[in-house]
């Protein structure tokens, strides 16, 4: 195994000379006769008791992965389904992230896993059940981002950027202190968008790879909370640890186009997504209420017969905030503003913020992930193990309907 050394003493060893992405194969169903990594250790079996340490869904939306206390699992979105596990006996992951639907995942060890340390990722090959590829770091990762053509990984203060295919570090970017391990990518094959904390509190940093650009974003006054990009990278969502607004912007030149109101009082904000069509954002938080908003970005040269997933927004460069008429266009579905709007050059902004247009209710006492499914659906996956799946009206908007609820874990932690 060839060892390279890398700055801020982190190591990469690839198991092998490189990674090939566009050799990937997809998982659609369970490895026959194999639920285990690969290793001599026997598996652990049903009947003992499994914890779920984290949730995080695949680029589009149609898996999502849960690092357990005795290893990890891979579920289906439509129709619900786990698609596989692997059950290890040395100890759970932290943090597992899948690459759309194919074989290779990151993976990042509990704090109990005596095989795989929290400061280590793992590049996991689930087809031949092996590892072929390490990163060692001085401290604790924080997340793990993947894209077809590099990997990112995120420590508190630091984000490292690899090539996918032999695993060279290609960027190297500081931050603000990012416990949360806040940082997003676009997945377009043709733009390449970072977005992280910036240094400065309430910053974001944009880095366009492709244009050679990098753009700093002041989004909010209090720390970055939560982040998410649209596909190609060109619109950047934001919410701070107030958890009140959640801020719409253009990558390219920073302006904001849009800020929609979660509620009054401070909420931890747990997601935020955008639809592929870019005219809906879905934002979960703990006080378990899922809000839908209307976006009031102009989408343009849509085609019936082209896929929603590679429409792109009409982004202007733009030179004030005020200046936004050629961007936002009314939507077929609007979201509530306050009775006193036609007042807001006098009341402060709150009285002119829009509120969600359709809401879902969950239990406040776990957190869950949100993202879109398709027809108008919403799917969310808790940490307490439940997965629901409801549906909103695009015209009248309102409390969603649950479609399907699924306890795809057994916790200790479920609400009661």
């Amino acid at each position: 195994m060839t060892t390279l050394s890398s700055p801020n003493s982190s190591t990469v060893s690839p198991s092998r000379g490189t990674i090939s992405p566009a050799a990937f194969g997809t998982y659609e169903s369970p490895m026959p006769g194999d639920s285990h990594s690969g290793h001599s250790e026997p598996a652990i079996t049903d009947n003992d008791e499994t914890e779920l340490h984290f949730v995080s869904w695949n680029q589009d939306y149609s898996c999502f992965a849960a690092g357990t206390t005795r290893g990890f699992r891979v579920y289906n979105c439509d129709p619900f389904k786990e698609t596989f596990r692997r059950d290890l006996k040395s100890g759970g992951f932290g943090i597992v992230e899948m690459l759309f639907r194919c074989n290779i995942l990151a993976l990042v060890g509990a704090k109990a896993n005596t095989q795989y340390p929290p400061n280590k990722v793992i590049i996991w090959d689930d087809h031949q059940s092996r590892c072929i590829g390490e990163f060692s770091f001085r401290s604790e990762v924080r997340a793990v981002k993947l894209r077809r053509d590099c990997i990112v990984v995120v420590l508190e203060h630091k984000i490292y950027v690899y090539n996918f295919m032999d695993l060279k570090l290609l960027h190297q970017i500081e931050t603000v202190a990012n416990p949360r391990g806040l940082c997003c990518l676009s997945h377009q094959l043709n733009t390449s968008v970072l977005a992280c904390p910036g240094l400065r509190r309430g910053q974001v940093r944009v880095e366009h790879f492709g244009l050679n650009m990098t753009k700093l974003i002041k989004a909010h006054d209090s720390q970055i909370a939560c982040l998410t990009l649209t596909i190609d990278g060109l619109l950047l969502a934001t919410a701070s640890t107030r958890g009140t607004l959640i801020r719409l912007f253009n990558t390219i030149d920073g302006t904001q186009l849009q800020e929609v109101r979660r509620g009054v009082d401070r909420a931890d904000i747990c997601s935020i997504a955008l639809s592929p069509n870019v005219q809906w954002l879905v934002v979960s938080s703990d006080k378990g209420t899922i809000h839908v908003y209307s976006l009031r970005v102009r989408v343009v040269g849509e085609d019936a017969s082209a896929d929603a997933a590679v429409r792109t927004p009409t982004l202007l460069c733009q030179n004030s905030s005020s200046s936004l008429d050629a961007l936002i266009s009314p939507s077929t579905g609007a979201n509530p503003g306050s009775s006193l709007s036609f007042m807001k050059g006098v009341l402060p902004k709150y009285f002119s913020s829009e509120w969600s247009f359709a809401q879902f209710h969950l239990p406040e006492c776990t957190q869950y992930i949100a993202a879109f499914g398709s027809q108008n659906t919403i799917i969310t996956a808790g940490t307490d193990g439940s997965f629901y799946r409801c549906s909103f009206d695009p015209v009248n908007g309102g409390e969603m309907v649950q479609q399907e609820y699924v306890r795809f874990l057994k916790t200790e932690s479920r609400p009661r």
